[in-house]
């Protein structure tokens, strides 16, 4: 196969508002170093974390909600998701679809043609429990915005699927950030789980992989959006905001909150857990400012756990679940990759529910 040297990227040159990210024609075409794979991307999907990123919002000197837009200021030593600063310029996207068409020295050449997903945690090889040897693909490396991606082998996981490139596509950033919600909060059949901002990605994941560990769900989202949420299975379906949370789930024992909504209504959702309750949270689209009454937390033997760095064996059962056809995904919109800041805006505008991904 004859491979292009150079491709179209849409490269990030630096944090700001959309206008941050430009097109090129005639990107380099990376080249795969050794114990990584080129990747043809068929499909990328949209995160949050590409929002964050750009913007500049994971910066302790920002306190806003995720606005999608620039802030007037951004510390030079924002973090990005993967928690060290950002480099620029910087091809972003991390929810990569696509086929092996080259390889690096040292692995089988027999992974050419292979249909992959990404696993967007890069771990040292050596040590891939340790947290503090991370990054995130889209972040720390470039990611896939553009036609062409390297990974490290390890990190493009095969899948057997009849499902799209754009659908397939939705699943390494949302559903891996969910099942790493879940895993930390060891959720069970047991259990009840309150999820806000449902028709998200994230959110829509957490009730499917809720749902598969046989627990009782509660997906909070905009009343418009019910309809589409009821898809996902949810044994219940609130507004977003009720007024009166205890009254809204009728006498139901919340045991679990799993979150990224954050913001003025955090308070409430943490008055509802049931006592030795769990609270889990890997994001704050609402805002990252909340109040807290520690005796709340306290006396009633709550546990709250962050979940940023999913286990290790998170995206394998992934793949697992899709191959058996255990959870779908939730596209709601694709965009060629030339109109991605259109699509980022459509995603910044949150009427949509589950996923948006672009197509090179």
């Amino acid at each position: 196969m004859t491979l292009p040297r150079t491709m179209t990227a849409m490269v990030t040159m630096g944090h700001g508002d959309l206008d941050q990210m430009v097109l090129h024609t005639d990107w380099p075409r990376p080249d795969p170093a050794p114990g990584e794979v080129l990747i043809r991307v068929g499909a990328c999907g949209l995160n949050n974390t590409d929002v964050n990123t750009r913007s500049g919002w994971y910066s302790k000197t920002v306190t806003d909600a995720t606005t999608g837009g620039a802030f007037d200021e951004v510390g030079e030593d924002d973090p990005t998701w993967g928690g060290a600063p950002i480099t620029f310029p910087r091809i972003q996207g991390a929810d990569v679809c696509g086929e092996v068409v080259a390889v690096g020295e040292g692995v089988d050449p027999g992974r050419i043609g292979e249909r992959v997903i990404t696993d967007n945690w890069l771990r040292d090889a050596d040590d891939p429990e340790n947290i503090n040897k991370t990054g995130y693909y889209g972040s720390e490396r470039d990611g896939g915005f553009a036609e062409y991606t390297t990974i490290p082998a390890r990190n493009a996981l095969a899948v057997q699927s009849d499902l799209t490139d754009a659908e397939l596509a939705t699943f390494s950033c949302s559903y891996s950030t969910a099942e790493g919600m879940l895993t930390r909060a060891n959720v069970t059949s047991k259990d009840t789980v309150l999820v806000p901002g449902a028709s998200g990605g994230v959110g829509g994941a957490l009730v499917q992989l809720a749902k598969r560990r046989g627990a009782r769900v509660i997906a909070m989202a905009s009343e418009e959006k019910h309809d589409d949420v009821a898809v996902l299975g949810p044994d219940m379906i609130l507004p977003r905001a009720p007024e009166n949370l205890r009254a809204a789930i009728g006498g139901r024992k919340i045991t679990v909150v799993a979150d990224v909504v954050g913001g003025p209504y955090w308070p409430t959702l943490i008055d509802i857990l049931e006592r030795g309750g769990r609270y889990t949270c890997s994001g704050a689209i609402a805002g990252p400012m909340v109040e807290l009454d520690l005796r709340t937390f306290y006396l009633r033997d709550l546990t709250f756990t962050g979940s940023t760095v999913i286990p290790p064996q998170v995206m394998p059962n992934l793949i697992r679940y899709i191959e058996k056809d255990e959870i779908k995904p939730l596209l709601d919109a694709t965009y060629p990759l030339e109109q991605l800041r259109e699509a980022q805006a459509a995603f910044i505008a949150k009427k949509h529910v589950g996923n948006i991904v672009v197509t090179p």
